[in-house]
């Protein structure tokens, strides 16, 4: 599989296209890198390609706060302004002025 470049960013907020929830991203894997097992739980008309970049979120919905993996054809940016409340976020990222989140210096990946 060949990599392509990641459309999303870390730091930037985003959201699901079929799913309500949102989230913040903390990584990325520029090729499917979870488990066969997670891949094949997922519905086959709905399973994504494995050749796109996926992405490690600090998520929500309107229940509770988790952490999601999510492929790049399923995500948009979320334009909405609104600060997210997963408690994660604040051990990692701080907020700027513009709305996005921003890595914390003393934070090690």
């Amino acid at each position: 599989m060949k990599p392509r470049a990641a459309k999303y960013a870390i730091g930037e907020v985003v959201k699901h296209r079929k799913y309500p929830f949102r989230g913040v991203i903390y990584d990325i894997d520029p090729v499917f890198a979870n488990t066969e097992e997670w891949w094949l739980s997922i519905p086959e008309e709905v399973r994504p390609a494995k050749d796109q970049p996926f992405y490690q979120l600090y998520a929500e919905n309107s229940e509770t706060e988790y952490m999601a993996y999510v492929s790049e054809q399923n995500l948009e940016p979320d334009d909405s302004g609104a600060p997210l409340r997963n408690p994660q976020i604040d051990e990692v990222f701080a907020r700027s002025d513009t709305g996005r989140y921003v890595r914390k210096a003393n934070v090690l990946n």
